[in-house]
């Protein structure tokens, strides 16, 4: 995305190294090829290698679809069924490795090696890990691959609907329910207005729908004691999916300077909000936080990201900060 939208060394560097690490073993091997006399020869552990990598990449495929039913706001792989696949799928993974299941080109198993019995162990555990997943629980091991909490069939947890009249329960006109539960604004203006006249701090969540990183944040850190609280009680969040696919009117379908002499037409609502991302912050990454003063200003207390907040200590002391200083500006 970087690359397309403004160009520079950094995404060149970014592609280079992610080139460079799978030609690596290639070109060491064609420089040394007595090394490859010293691998293991092939046999059975080779079948189960490659079986075992075979349920690998078919559970990553149904991540990636996942990617792209977010993408389109689809609901087809919600987190319940995403879940459902991946306990079916490493729920036979772990029957294959235990010997219950055997495919045409398996040899005969006698007794399972060392090696095998502990994969399958391990396999065994993460399926009864990811069960009460479809129940609601938050699963931060892997926290970056299911669907967020919000896009599940019942997003409050079973037996929830909140539906109610309060606006404790159906959230300030023109929000949805986001991560952690908290009820989140996904237009800037709108969401701005509203902590003007609330007299609360706005927190702009910059985000992606395919944001791994955004995804870690709010299973991790955003839902932990002394966070949560000023998440749902202190401030305004609005939540700018930078990949949202949604046309914008025509009338805003612009063409704008992203970079010196890097000219893009805004099209959707994501590159809105990714053009409004560079121009105010010239950032390109997400997750990406701020908060705004009573007067729309940037709080003093900085930006908050991934690389340097992924701590909830770190987080609460910068969240702390902004609501000091927004107390202190008004």
């Amino acid at each position: 995305m970087q690359a397309a939208d403004i160009g520079g060394i950094a995404p060149v560097m970014g592609m280079l190294g992610f080139s460079l690490a799978l030609a690596l073993p290639f070109a060491l091997f064609a420089a040394f090829p007595g090394w490859l006399n010293t691998m293991p020869k092939s046999g059975g552990w080779l079948t189960t290698v490659k079986v075992f990598l075979g349920f690998l990449e078919l559970a990553l495929a149904f991540k990636f679809l996942s990617n792209a039913d977010l993408a389109v706001q689809a609901h087809l792989l919600e987190r319940e069924m995403f879940l459902a696949i991946w306990i079916a799928v490493f729920g036979v993974l772990a029957m294959y490795l235990f010997g219950f299941i055997q495919l045409p080109h398996d040899g005969p198993i006698t007794n399972l090696s060392v090696g095998r019995t502990l994969l399958g162990i391990t396999t065994l555990v993460f399926v009864i890990y990811m069960i009460p997943g479809l129940w609601g629980a938050p699963l931060k091991l892997i926290s970056a691959f299911p669907p967020p909490m919000h896009y599940s069939e019942s997003p409050l947890g079973v037996g929830k609907s909140g539906g109610g009249n309060s606006v404790a329960e159906h959230g300030p006109e023109g929000t949805h329910l986001g991560a952690q539960n908290l009820w989140l604004f996904h237009d800037l203006e709108v969401a701005e207005a509203y902590a003007k006249k609330v007299g609360k701090p706005l927190f702009i969540d910059f985000t992606g729908h395919n944001c791994v990183n955004c995804r870690k944040m709010e299973q991790s850190v955003w839902g932990e004691a002394g966070v949560i609280e000023k998440l749902k009680n202190d401030v305004v969040i609005v939540s700018l999916y930078v990949d949202e696919d949604i046309d914008l009117p025509i009338e805003e379908q612009v063409e704008v300077e992203l970079a010196p002499g890097k000219m893009k037409k805004l099209k959707t609502v994501g590159d809105k909000w990714m053009f409004t991302q560079i121009k105010r912050y010239q950032v390109t990454a997400q997750p990406y936080y701020r908060m705004l003063g009573p007067n729309g200003e940037d709080l003093a207390n900085g930006s908050a990201d991934y690389m340097n907040h992924s701590d909830p200590k770190d987080f609460q002391a910068w969240i702390e900060k902004g609501l000091k200083l927004y107390k202190e500006a008004k």
